[in-house]
């Protein structure tokens, strides 16, 4: 064998000669790379399947449990169907409104002396209010008394000239015209004297309205003018505002297409009742009575207005107050009424389903009539003491097993 030694200059270099591999082991290796991949790919597969095991078995699950569903008992809460009575109503919204409220003005020009009342006091009808200084009325009473005893003493003197002429008159002692002078001096002083009367007694009005008292029975609200200050007659602020507050009103609105009932309602002379509810129609306010209608149809909304009175003792409502007036149209009464949430619905019918005797449940459509706050009419389709699911539909198919918890027991426990 030559051994290599390191070519001379000039001399090329001789080159280890290729070797070229047969075509069975170039298609053996091949085929080995590709099952390296082959099981890191299956490597990597199996790691993310591990990651995403709970997903996949959920759904898996849900597709198992979908063809084992008649095998299944399913636990449910269901309610019987009960015979009960149930209130048609007409929702509106409505506002607090006073029946009155009163602005309290001065009737005379003064000062503004004493406040008898504190803001927000409740006042009674008659409870003095305010003063306004009287001295500017008692000296025009003065004058004004003065006045008439000086035209009452003329008028005195006159008439006794005038009884004295009537006796010289017969005696043709004066002329006549003499006398009829007289008569017209006396009937002048008559005139007088109701003058200064009308004087003393608009004199002692101006007096009394000095002092200002409440024209209604209600709440006072902020004082608008304080003591010291100068009023008007032409104020146009005033001094206070009294509201009543018992009893109060609710104006509220229903649409027009329902006005005919309840015009029916109040021309057979049924008193209808009328609940105000807060804002979130959660908590009932107050109960009251249906009073009265408007005489007009709002075009531009298409409702009337209403008006219903409540005694309000508990001071429930306030003015101005927004409520949902709730007002009972008619009472259903042996009606078969079910929970809200037995019903079911769907773009064909509305059903529920219904318990048999043997813990499986029916499909059965239903007719539905009023629902009043968690209960509803069922009209048809269903009879009291039928056991329809509440709970655990989402569930249910025709035919499934059930396990039933019945509502009336779980509530009074």
């Amino acid at each position: 064998m030559k051994e290599p030694y390191p070519p001379e200059i000039g001399e090329r270099p001789e080159r280890p000669p290729i070797k070229v591999e047969p075509p069975q082991r170039a298609s053996r290796k091949r085929w080995l790379w590709l099952l390296v991949l082959a099981l890191l790919a299956a490597g990597v597969y199996f790691f993310m399947s591990k990651r995403a095991g709970p997903a996949s078995g959920t759904a898996s699950s849900q597709v198992a449990s979908r063809f084992a569903r008649g095998a299944m008992t399913i636990p449910v809460v269901a309610a019987k169907a009960r015979k009960g009575d149930i209130g048609v109503y007409f929702t509106g919204l409505g506002a607090v409104t006073p029946i009155y409220t009163v602005t309290v003005r001065s009737r005379v020009d003064g000062q503004l002396m004493k406040v008898h009342y504190k803001e927000g006091d409740y006042v009674h009808e008659g409870d003095l209010l305010v003063e306004i200084d009287p001295r500017p009325f008692e000296v025009q009473l003065m004058q004004a008394e003065g006045q008439l005893a000086r035209d009452q003493a003329a008028l005195d003197n006159a008439r006794i000239d005038l009884a004295r002429y009537q006796t010289l008159v017969t005696h043709d002692a004066i002329p006549e015209q003499q006398l009829a002078t007289q008569k017209a001096t006396v009937e002048q002083l008559e005139g007088s004297i109701k003058t200064d009367q009308a004087a003393i007694a608009s004199a002692k009005l101006d007096l009394v309205y000095c002092h200002i008292t409440a024209p209604i029975t209600g709440r006072v609200g902020l004082r608008l003018v304080d003591p010291g200050n100068i009023v008007h007659a032409t104020d146009q602020n005033g001094l206070l505002v009294i509201t009543q507050m018992q009893p109060i009103s609710v104006i509220f609105t229903i649409a027009e297409d329902q006005v005919p009932t309840v015009l029916q309602k109040m021309r057979a002379g049924q008193r209808l009742r009328v609940d105000a509810y807060d804002r979130e129609m959660k908590a009932k306010l107050a109960q009251g009575w249906l009073t009265t209608l408007d005489n007009q149809i709002d075009q531009t909304t298409g409702t009337l207005r209403l008006r219903a009175t409540f005694d309000n003792s508990d001071n429930g409502l306030f003015p101005n107050q927004f409520v949902n007036a709730r007002l009972l149209v008619e009472e259903e009464h042996g009606v078969t009424l079910v929970p809200s949430a037995v019903i079911q619905r769907n773009p064909q019918m509305t059903y529920l389903y219904l318990v048999k005797p043997d813990s499986t449940v029916t499909v059965r459509a239903v007719t539905v009539g009023t629902t009043e706050g968690s209960e509803t009419e069922v009209t048809s389709g269903l009879s009291p003491g039928d056991v329809a699911v509440m709970t655990g539909v989402d569930k249910l198919q025709e035919g499934s097993k059930v396990s039933v918890h019945l509502y009336e027991e779980a509530n009074s426990r």
